[in-house]
């Protein structure tokens, strides 16, 4: 598995993004290492905003990145202000994930979400639709990088003859 998504906690996302789909070119140096395991357009879900699409900057900047100060979406009152995800255990058909909901850069709350790979679908889930679906779009980006390794396309300088 390859390490950004095994040994890096610090994944956070804005808990009022809802993540539509894969955004291929965000233009992140390093886009494995954002907190859902790779960009994603979507729209934001904070209320009297819900259904706008963010700006690519905003995307890029804010969305995808949590801790959104500078978005003049954001509520002044909400229960967190970032979300982290992390493969807690990976054992062939069952997947355990963690999640933190953090304000003011400390828990507000967590939990584990479980899926079953061989059944595809969750064992257990999160009542909150944003948590649930930004924890399907990070399963997704782990399980890409788990079935295509870091080394995809790397050769050998060593030849047989």
């Amino acid at each position: 598995m390859p390490s950004s998504f095994t040994q890096e906690p610090y994944r956070v996302a804005c808990p009022f993004f809802m993540p539509t789909s894969k955004l291929e070119d965000g233009g992140w140096l390093h886009p494995s290492r954002l907190p859902l395991g790779g960009g994603w357009s979507g729209h934001c879900s904070a209320p009297g905003h819900e259904g706008v699409e963010p700006t690519n900057a905003e995307l890029r900047e804010l969305c995808n990145l949590g801790y959104a100060a500078g978005c003049p979406r954001l509520p002044g009152e909400r229960p967190y202000d970032a979300l982290r995800f992390s493969i807690a255990s990976d054992r062939g058909d069952r997947l355990r994930m963690w999640f933190v909901c953090e304000s003011g850069h400390r828990p507000a709350g967590y939990g584990i979400l479980e899926y079953d790979l061989s059944l595809g679908q969750w064992i257990s889930s999160h009542s909150d639709p944003r948590l649930q679906r930004m924890a399907e779009c990070y399963l997704q980006s782990y399980l890409l990088h788990r079935i295509r390794p870091a080394a995809t396309g790397f050769t050998s300088s060593t030849t047989t003859s």
